[in-house]
């Protein structure tokens, strides 16, 4: 596994979920992080806040820089990069963690939430990478992740949460324009998604205890993105990549250390139209549509 000491990430929604598995990995390197989030106190549900992360990174063994951001809002996207710069000397590598999450269908969506959706996910994911590009440059081995799947056609995905298709396709396009915008100079553009579902607090609110134990931890995540962020950014660049099989490729042969409860099933975050699942996985299953409710949520980091 690559190794990120002395390198700096900026991470949005790195409060909780995800965005923190990330962070606190590349701390147990020595990384130092800047964690871009708007949870400055407790939220009345999920648990973590930019204090409690910075916390958890530090006890890994990282420094931690908490800001707090709305990644909808350009001035405070912008501080917020030119204090990390100015805290840590520049900026090595970009996650797009931040999310919303809306999976009404389209007579259920009101605008407001539309709105929303496109500002955190679409517009949050350009502005942020836009941002941290011009440091980017600067970097021997600059990399920028969104956590998105990729830009095909699903029907079905389309026709079940249309602005939720919607907004995510904007953040992958993302990817392949700016992959290839800035493929000379050197900065790694990719995406990453996970096979199954990840046991966050999100997961736990929204679908319970009992789901959790068909999901894998954050640390499959985390591993899988720190694995990009060691790979050369002028030869691994415009991917859409799922975290096991990167993992694969960088040699982790046990996947079972991932598990909630290796007896049951995981459930599947959803196949691409064409995709099929490696040989060596096992026991991965579409999960049952009981277990998909139409909920509405914002959670900071947490891919639906």
């Amino acid at each position: 596994m690559p190794n990120l000491r002395n390198k700096t990430l900026f991470i949005t929604g790195a409060s909780r979920g995800i965005g923190l598995a990330i962070a606190v990995r590349a701390a147990r390197d020595g990384a130092n992080v800047a964690i871009a989030a708007k949870t400055a106190e407790p939220h009345r549900h999920l648990p973590g806040t930019i204090y409690t992360a910075a916390k958890a990174i530090e006890e890994a063994g990282g420094r931690a820089l908490p800001i707090v951001t709305d990644v909808r809002d350009e001035a405070a996207v912008a501080e917020a990069v030119d204090k990390t710069v100015r805290t840590f000397g520049g900026i090595d590598v970009c996650v797009n963690n931040a999310s919303a999450i809306d999976q009404s269908n389209t007579l259920q969506t009101d605008m407001k939430r539309f709105d929303l959706l496109h500002a955190v996910i679409a517009r949050g994911t350009f502005l942020v990478s836009k941002t941290c590009i011009p440091h980017l440059l600067q970097a021997e081995n600059p990399h920028v992740l969104m956590l998105s799947p990729p830009p095909v056609i699903d029907k079905a995905k389309l026709a079940a949460s249309l602005h939720n298709s919607l907004a995510k396709l904007y953040a992958s396009l993302c990817v392949v324009g700016m992959a290839e915008e800035f493929r000379e100079a050197g900065v790694a553009v990719n995406a990453l998604r996970p096979r199954t579902w990840i046991a966050t607090s999100a997961i736990r609110f929204r679908r319970g205890e009992e789901a959790m134990r068909h999901c894998r931890t954050p640390e499959i995540m985390a591993d899988a993105a720190c694995e990009i962020f060691g790979r050369p950014s002028r030869e691994f660049t415009g991917n859409f990549v799922i975290d096991d099989e990167v993992l694969y490729e960088g040699g982790e042969r046990d996947f079972e250390k991932y598990r909630v409860d290796p007896s049951q099933p995981l459930y599947s975050s959803g196949m691409t139209p064409g995709e099929t699942a490696p040989a060596w996985l096992r026991d991965v299953v579409p999960a049952p549509v009981g277990a998909l409710p139409a909920t509405k949520i914002v959670a900071e980091g947490q891919p639906a």
